[in-house]
């Protein structure tokens, strides 16, 4: 349920509300657009008569949420939503891209990388330290080394960072060293984890698992925001269908649902999407026009050598002709790419 308040409602009328909310055993959740404030009524599943509330003053209209998703709804909060990452700003008119490796090998190659994609229009450094391989022989990362690498990469170009987190047990460790938490799409529903990470205090980076609806995506994204965790970030990463020449379907459609459905910020990862970076550049493109807040991306100066996800990652050049073609589609439908100041000599 939504309690939409008078544009003149006073701040006492408002707590007034939230007090009752309160009483009734409910938690109350506040939006506060440029002319109403929204209360929205976030508890079980037990019925709430709309009379509790409709005589109090400054209360214009009580409304019942359909949507098993709450927190998520845009019913809950008109407004997009714009996810404060350390000063940098995902959502709203500016898109964010984050690159980088599918793993961090060594400490040469990430640098390598991290300096590339910085120059060419990255504000955001990927890497995984921690891998979830379908083969338990495949390259499983460098642990809590790779994280130390990452940071060193922070500290050297100034590009926040996103990582994995694959348990609950790792997330106070991902915690102490990236800027965003990363949810793979094989742990969308791992509900402990996402408890876990949503109680971090760090923005969460929410992959859409293999075979998961629109709206299985967004109750994991009400897993993290039922516990006070506002900073989530939804990325669609394609979905696994009957067609088998690309790695995944990229659901293209999904992308202005999702904006239609919620006011969380999307972004679109074309690498898993396609798994060739033949399809990377021209996918990106599509998520862009269709509606995406930015884009992750695998870039690799070796891809032929990567110890995971090779076939899918662009060159650092091949990424810089990529981030060109997203910035006319960006400026085509009203927007543009973050912009970044670059000094090769001094690090940011």
């Amino acid at each position: 349920m939504i309690i939409v308040m008078k544009h003149d409602a006073t701040q006492a009328q408002i707590d007034h509300v939230v007090a009752k909310v309160k009483r009734l055993g409910y938690k109350a959740h506040l939006s506060a657009g440029e002319e109403r404030t929204i209360v929205g009524v976030i508890g079980d599943d037990r019925p709430i008569d709309p009379g509790n509330f409709e005589p109090i003053q400054g209360v214009e209209k009580v409304l019942s949420i359909l949507k098993p998703f709450k927190l998520a709804s845009r019913e809950m909060h008109p407004m997009d939503t714009l996810v404060n990452v350390d000063g940098l700003t995902i959502g709203g008119n500016e898109l964010v891209i984050m690159a980088g490796p599918c793993s961090v090998e060594d400490r040469d190659q990430l640098l390598e990388i991290a300096h590339a994609v910085k120059e060419t229009g990255a504000t955001i450094l990927r890497g995984g330290a921690f891998k979830p391989r379908t083969s338990p022989y495949s390259f499983q990362g460098l642990g809590e080394r790779g994280l130390k690498l990452l940071a060193e990469a922070r500290l050297e170009t100034g590009l926040k960072v996103v990582t994995e987190a694959m348990s609950p047990e790792q997330v106070p460790l991902v915690a102490e060293y990236a800027d965003i938490i990363q949810l793979g799409a094989r742990n969308m529903q791992n509900y402990e984890l996402l408890r876990a990470a949503g109680r971090a205090g760090l923005p969460v980076l929410l992959k859409r698992g293999l075979m998961a609806t629109i709206e299985e995506w967004l109750m994991s994204a009400e897993y993290l925001m039922s516990v006070g965790n506002e900073r989530v970030i939804l990325c669609e990463r394609g979905i696994r269908s009957f067609e088998t020449y690309t790695r995944n379907t990229t659901d293209i459609n999904a992308i202005p649902v999702v904006r239609e459905l919620s006011h969380l910020p999307v972004i679109l990862d074309p690498s898993h999407s396609t798994g060739k970076w033949e399809y990377v550049s021209a996918v990106a493109r599509a998520g862009v026009a269709a509606g995406a807040d930015g884009l992750i991306v695998e870039v690799h100066p070796r891809p032929e050598e990567a110890l995971s996800d090779g076939a899918q990652s662009l060159r650092p050049e091949r990424f810089a002709d990529m981030v060109r073609q997203v910035r006319e589609v960006a400026r085509a439908v009203g927007r543009d790419l973050i912009e970044v100041e670059w000094n090769s000599k001094t690090p940011a």
